[in-house]
């Protein structure tokens, strides 16, 4: 198949891809939301009828304070996340959030909201949160790294054919991690240059958001990596004497259509989201569809091919 014959064309765009995110990450740096950075935390309770999200995000938004985040913390309750406010800028933040007794939004009268609690997240807090992400990204690499490592710990004996030879079950963990790597760090990317010219912040739900490009490109990866497992166990059995190289490119080939259907379905899902969601969900909307693509591409254009370019260093 075209991937596997002019594989070096697809690494070579992953690697300027990844050397411009890693660029865009060294000189441009990560604009941290409130979550990390540390700042002002103000939780309220409407009791008869509460605004929606965008309500509360449009009115905060003309106070112009900076980033902020509002996010539902039941029916009636909100947590709305600043940074550090004065006193005139809290008293302004609560008239924009209480809307005025008796004035109406979307027909319905909203009255004062009561205020919960005021904290302060200092940066010490912000610094363990990036701490507590970063383990939780290297853990679940880790694991996914290890579970590849040990579905596919017989597959280098699943073909009889001299110089087709299937590589060791590590390596088909070690292109998992290549696979990882690239999914996550291009989002990255893109989200810092989006940081530094929009003003795009990094928070906790792109963390969320990563985790999830992770866990979807393993399982679109794992699945052209078991049809190449079982056309070296079919090769086995039936003697038939094929090279490594067309065994993946085969086995790329019966997967294409389902991996490209598959993402095309998350796509339009997330599409739908970014275009008609809230204000709060078209960040994290948009961070899936990079990853969705991103992903999508790696597990065919990275993935396999480098399980040839593996093999073939292998067998010089």
């Amino acid at each position: 198949m075209f991937v596997v014959k002019y594989r070096k064309l697809f690494f070579v765009l992953s690697g300027l891809l990844i050397a411009l995110s890693v660029y865009g990450i060294v000189v441009y740096g990560f604009n941290y939301s409130i979550d990390f950075k540390g700042g002002a935390l103000t939780e309220i309770k409407y009791t008869d009828s509460a605004p929606t999200l965008d309500d509360l995000n449009r009115n905060i938004t003309t106070l112009n304070i900076g980033g902020f985040s509002v996010r539902p913390s039941g029916d009636m309750d909100f947590i709305i996340r600043t940074k550090e406010l004065t006193n005139d800028e809290q008293k302004k933040l609560l008239s924009a959030v209480s809307q005025y007794p008796g004035k109406e939004i979307n027909h319905i009268s909203i009255n004062p909201p009561t205020v919960l609690r005021q904290n302060s997240i200092g940066p010490v807090a912000g610094a363990e949160l990036k701490s507590k992400a970063i383990k939780a990204i290297a853990v679940v690499v880790v694991m996914i790294v290890l579970f590849v490592t040990f579905a596919f710990r017989k597959v280098s004996h699943a073909s009889l054919s001299k110089g087709s030879r299937g590589v060791s079950s590590w390596k088909y963990g070690f292109a998992t991690i290549i696979a990882l790597f690239h999914d996550v760090i291009i989002p990255t990317g893109v989200f810092v240059f989006l940081g530094h010219f929009k003003g795009v912040e990094i928070d906790l739900l792109f963390v969320t958001g990563l985790l999830a490009i992770l866990g979807y490109s393993v399982h679109d990866t794992i699945v052209v990596f078991d049809r190449v497992r079982e056309n070296l166990k079919i090769n086995r059995d039936s003697s038939l004497k094929e090279e490594f190289e067309e065994t993946v490119g085969k086995s790329v080939a019966q997967t294409f259509g389902r991996s490209i259907n598959t993402s095309l379905t998350i796509f339009i899902t997330l599409l739908a989201l970014f275009i008609v969601g809230s204000g709060a969900t078209k960040d994290f909307a948009l961070l899936l569809i990079i990853g969705v693509i991103v992903g999508t591409y790696s597990s065919i254009f990275v993935a396999s091919p480098l399980l040839v370019t593996f093999q073939k260093w292998q067998n010089k």
